[in-house]
């Protein structure tokens, strides 16, 4: 007798939406309630944590000045030592950029005091810097465990295909790039897809044609 066929997990509702609940996607991501965030960084407490993968990038954008100017110096009043400072202000030159060259990483070196060195050393530490262009899409398929259980290798297979691109290659347009992540940090809900600053739950191979099409149409 044959084994019956596995059927993925796919939780029915977004996180924390259970039981009696009916929340939808703007009510838990709370769309309706936020507004443009000021590109100084608004108050030196938010200053360092804003997003750091957005969709339009400036590779020849100075290292900084007006806003983004304004925003370093206030990420650099929230940290007692330079090389403190140096993980969000790396983050503020890959938004602003889109990826961290060698010579990015050299000119925040210059910014902060401290060695080339150094900042070469975090950068190519952490899997989150992009150490080369990328698309106006940073496609990221998590297919660790949970995913891997509910079809992660199918859902990053059908983002490759229907891209036309290999692993970490952006599209002949320019729009896509597409990579495998280890964890998202969304098990709740497999597959998980961060596309830029935003998360997608419950991803099917399926879904990905017409994800990709509200991509192209509405930017999100």
């Amino acid at each position: 007798m044959s084994a019956p066929a596995r059927v993925p997990f796919r939780n029915p509702g977004w996180a924390g939406n259970t039981g009696e609940f009916n929340l939808t996607e703007a009510d838990v991501r709370g769309t309706d309630f936020v507004g443009e965030r000021p590109l100084d960084g608004g108050h030196e407490s938010a200053a360092p944590s804003y997003p750091y993968m957005l969709r339009d990038k400036d590779p020849d954008a100075v290292l900084f000045e007006g806003p983004y100017l304004k925003r370093f110096e206030k990420i650099r009043t929230r940290y007692p030592t330079a090389r403190a400072a140096l993980i969000p202000t790396l983050n503020l030159a890959q938004e602003l950029r889109g990826h961290v060259s060698p010579e990015t990483m050299d000119e925040v070196a210059a910014l902060l005091g401290l060695a080339s060195a150094e900042v070469r050393g975090t950068v190519t530490f952490y899997t989150m810097y992009n150490k080369r262009p990328v698309g106006r899409f940073l496609i990221q398929v998590c297919t660790n465990i949970s995913c891997s259980l509910c079809k992660g290798e199918e859902v990053l297979d059908a983002f490759l295909r229907h891209t036309g691109t290999e692993l970490g290659e952006t599209s002949e347009d320019g729009d896509f790039t597409v990579i495998e992540v280890e964890c998202l940090a969304a098990c709740g809900f497999p597959v998980a897809v961060q596309i830029n600053s935003r998360y997608y739950e419950n991803v099917l191979p399926d879904d990905v044609p017409a994800l990709l099409q509200r991509l192209r149409e509405h930017g999100e």
